[in-house]
């Protein structure tokens, strides 16, 4: 019978053997989050941005906890360090030797100091400790909890930050747009209230940019999960302009149908042509980020088109309608399957940033399935997950041989949790 001690009975050798190996996988699977923490777009951008409000408070919280979990991701790592030296000692440990890796392994014997852990862990009534005797399983379950506070907040600042900002400047850009056109036609402050309004809504979109950039959190909504953007004021100010551009466009129509019809024509060749330097700009960024040699060439915007325009634009100018009128009505045909062909032409050059993008969501979805079968330290599944994601996050990408390893997982993810007894022995290792 096995001699008790504190941690309960003593363990074998075959016991701690099976321990160290579980628990040097535990140790890989731990550091590799922690790293991928680290490394993740929306932590550094937390770090370096001048915070307020929700976001500021949310992230020190956050700061001190991913401190607190890397010192005792280095105790566990320590503790782990120390059992395995125990055990090289000799082949047959004593039985002094087996009581001190049982205390290492499965007792509290793992030392952290007292100032490594959040205030907000601390007990309310209890003195304040100099350090604390755990164990490796309350050590990880406190890495657990905190991983979990700092990934929620930073996937959060970082999906707000993805989504909000940019979002804003276009419909910021667009509103000067249609200021511009608002004042060619008199609509000005003081004048029209559509004046009035345009300006607050200037004013309005710059402070919600601003607080996006700094207070991010506070555009989250946690519920439903896994939470998505607040786009609320955003959808509202883009409703309050396409008020403002029915109300200008009625003041262009009574003005001049003629001046009317030149304005659209302007404004979709003038979509057109950004939408071709675009795709331009994107063609080069796919070449540099996807090993591809089929991505199509963009051309450039059509001179006769417009050739046509200054020339209807001089016949308005002169009053000559009866000319005007006909080149209006083949110009407007020909600018419109001009914008299509920037956008196909848009659409056709980021396609493969799209299918790098889906092979992602897709790896990621993998990993998540592979984490609720509770297979994520099968060796197998880390090697071709680890494959999958070199080559998906690489520059150039080789989508070809990207999609093949993400292909790879998803049979290995299928052939191991089709597998019930190979689930139930990796659930009891």
């Amino acid at each position: 019978m096995a001699v008790a001690g504190a941690s309960g009975p003593v363990m074998g050798r075959e016991d701690v053997d099976l321990a160290l190996e579980r628990l040097g996988a535990e140790h890989e699977a731990v550091e590799t989050s922690l790293l991928a923490l680290q490394d993740h777009s929306g932590r550094r951008l937390l770090e370096g941005a001048e915070l307020t409000g929700v976001t500021k408070e949310r992230w020190e919280r956050t700061d001190t906890a991913i401190t607190a979990m890397w010192a005792h991701f280095d105790a566990y790592t320590g503790a782990l360090h120390a059992a395995r030296e125990l055990r090289a000692r000799r082949r047959w440990p004593t039985q002094t030797e087996l009581a001190r890796l049982t205390e290492l392994l499965r007792g509290e014997g793992v030392t952290v100091l007292g100032a490594t852990v959040p205030d907000h862990e601390r007990s309310l009534t209890g003195p304040a400790r100099a350090s604390e005797q755990l164990s490796l399983g309350e050590l990880v379950r406190r890495m657990t909890a905190w991983y979990d506070q700092a990934m929620e907040t930073v996937a959060a600042a970082d999906a707000v930050w993805s989504a909000l900002p940019a979002r804003i400047d276009l419909l910021a850009a667009e509103t000067q747009r249609v200021r511009s056109l608002a004042r060619s036609v008199g609509v000005r402050p003081g004048e029209h209230p559509c004046g009035d309004e345009l300006e607050s809504l200037v004013e309005e979109l710059t402070e919600l940019r601003a607080r996006s950039v700094s207070d991010p959190l506070a555009f989250w909504n946690p519920l439903p999960a896994p939470g998505r953007p607040d786009t609320g004021r955003y959808d509202d100010a883009g409703r309050r302009l396409e008020e403002i551009r029915r109300e200008v466009e009625a003041v262009l129509h009574v003005r001049d149908d003629a001046e009317h019809r030149l304005g659209r024509l302007r404004d979709v060749m003038s979509r057109a042509d950004r939408t071709l330097t675009e795709a331009r700009a994107a063609r080069v960024e796919v070449l540099s980020k996807i090993l591809a040699s089929d991505v199509p060439a963009v051309s450039g915007p059509a001179s006769a088109l417009h050739e046509q325009l200054a020339a209807a634009e001089e016949f308005a100018r002169t009053a000559q309608w009866h000319r005007l009128s006909p080149l209006l009505d083949g110009l407007e045909g020909h600018a419109d399957d001009e914008l299509l062909r920037a956008r196909e032409s848009l659409t056709a050059v980021t396609a493969p940033l799209a299918v790098r993008a889906e092979l992602r969501g897709r790896l990621d979805a993998y990993r998540a399935k592979v984490a609720r079968l509770g297979l994520a330290e099968d060796p197998v599944l880390i090697e071709r997950y680890d494959q999958a994601r070199r080559l998906l996050w690489s520059a150039p990408c080789d989508l070809g041989a990207a999609e093949r390893a993400v292909r790879r997982y998803q049979q290995a993810v299928s052939d191991l949790g089709s597998t019930p007894s190979g689930s139930a022995d990796r659930g009891s290792a």
